[in-house]
């Protein structure tokens, strides 16, 4: 059983920035990469950026200079800094955990968070 939470969402205008979290809790040995999704309204869930348990990470294009992704192994936990947000950014952003190892088990699977709504104003 692992879940996945995510927090830090919310209300903000074009301009401002927001830092989101996600932290997995459960019996796990490890985690091989994190990333964060988002789906605007009528629209694709996407790939915002990736991190991977080296600390090597990938961004979308429409986020690149602005988004910083990063995580804490330690406590199971990933990070979204976003500054300098746009309307174009509003969407409900989702945290994935790929390939998870857990205690006493032989296969490592992959989990979404419920998801948390970002709102941008112009």
């Amino acid at each position: 059983q692992v879940q996945l939470v995510e927090s830090g969402g919310g209300l903000v205008q074009a301009g401002g920035s927001l830092r989101l979290s996600c932290a997995a809790s459960g019996s796990i040995i490890s985690i091989n990469a994190m990333a964060w999704y988002r789906q605007g309204p009528g629209k694709q869930r996407e790939l915002v950026a990736r991190i991977t348990s080296g600390d090597s990470t990938n961004y979308a294009d429409s986020v690149k200079g602005r988004f910083t992704i990063s995580r804490d192994n330690a406590k199971n936990t990933v990070y979204l800094q976003m500054n300098s947000l746009k309307p174009e950014d509003t969407a409900v952003y989702y945290c994935n955990a790929d390939r998870v190892r857990i205690s006493g088990s032989y296969w490592s699977l992959n989990y979404w968070g419920q998801g948390t709504q970002v709102t941008v104003s112009s």
